[in-house]
């Protein structure tokens, strides 16, 4: 055995025993129940799930060093607001571990398998970023769905403000009432004003954990209300009208910019679908192309055309809305 191999294994080893050793504590963890039940009491409803929230945004890692270690790191914050704003309720050191673990394993794998150099290290690549990749996809997906449930949110606290209720009470009724997201991030934003912070500093920290355009119109509402006075109620059920608006307007505008996407996709596929059926008629004549020096070149040619095709097309049918 090679040097960088048993490197490689040794690296590997230690990445395993720490995802288990992290992976043990995240399903039993026996001072959890004690840490939430004293939390619980410094709630004013008594649930504590935001104050819970809260504290563990401090916590990247249950594995105590490497807690030490990332909180040392300035960027890891914004690796944790990205987790947040996601939904997935994982300390950052976790993504972090699989994005050393999975390049590590997946080269040394695929080193076993493959002799070109080039080719596993593109496979670690790629394997790495899986973990943070699968982070973005969660962002996207959760960020869409809040997006969808603002207008409804919206329309339910104008009507707790017409049936006299204050502002907190359409918050609750919103986070009780509604699923996640947006019924969790309202929910936060409830406890933290019951537990002294000011509703245009809550409202901001909510714009801040939620990337939605639509929501800095609720809270730049919210705020001028409160300094200027108005009708609130009004307003809201306005901004939803508008939103509600704008997803007729931008359900249009996809349906121009399906044709350039379907063509985008075709061009994609084309070219390996092409490969592959020349390979299945006459192999010989395709593996020219993966055997010859220049035929790698011609190759890495074609995939950066490629990728700048795709890049120009989405820049085209992309449309602001």
């Amino acid at each position: 055995m090679n040097i960088p191999l048993g490197i490689g294994l040794f690296i590997l080893t230690l990445l395993l025993i720490e995802l288990g050793y992290f992976g043990f504590r995240a399903i039993r963890n026996p001072d959890k129940e004690v840490i939430r039940r004293r939390l619980s009491t410094l709630s004013p409803s008594g649930g504590g799930e935001g104050v819970i929230d809260l504290s563990r945004r401090r916590i990247l890692s249950e594995v105590p060093w490497l807690n030490r270690v990332l909180s040392s790191l300035r960027w890891m914050n914004k690796v944790q607001s990205l987790l947040e704003k996601s939904g997935l309720r994982y300390p950052a050191g976790l993504f972090l571990l699989l994005s050393i673990f999975l390049p590590v394993s997946g080269f040394l794998v695929s080193s076993l398998i493959i002799s070109e150099y080039l080719v596993r290290l593109v496979v670690a690549i790629l394997l790495g970023l899986l973990p943070f990749s699968y982070v973005y996809y969660k962002k996207k997906k959760r960020m869409q769905k809040f997006h969808s449930q603002l207008p409804d949110a919206l329309d339910l606290i104008a009507r707790s403000l017409r049936a006299g209720h204050a502002f907190s009470g359409g918050l609750k009724m919103v986070a009780d009432e509604m699923g996640d997201p947006i019924g969790y991030e309202f929910g936060k934003t409830l406890n933290e004003i019951n537990l002294g912070v000011g509703v245009p500093e809550a409202l901001k920290n909510l714009s801040k954990r939620v990337d939605c355009v639509d929501l800095n119109f609720f809270v730049i509402s919210i705020i001028l209300q409160r300094e200027t006075g108005g009708n609130l109620a009004e307003i809201l059920g306005n901004i939803a009208y508008l939103i509600r608006e704008r997803f007729k307007l931008y359900g249009r505008v996809r349906v121009l910019a399906a044709e350039g996407k379907f063509s985008a996709i075709i061009l994609v596929i084309l070219p390996f679908f092409v490969a592959f059926v020349i390979y299945l008629l006459n192999p010989e004549y395709i593996k020219a192309l993966v055997t010859d020096p220049i035929g790698h070149i011609l190759i890495a040619i074609a995939l950066i055309l490629m990728v700048l095709g795709v890049f120009t097309i989405s820049r085209m049918i992309k449309i602001k809305v």
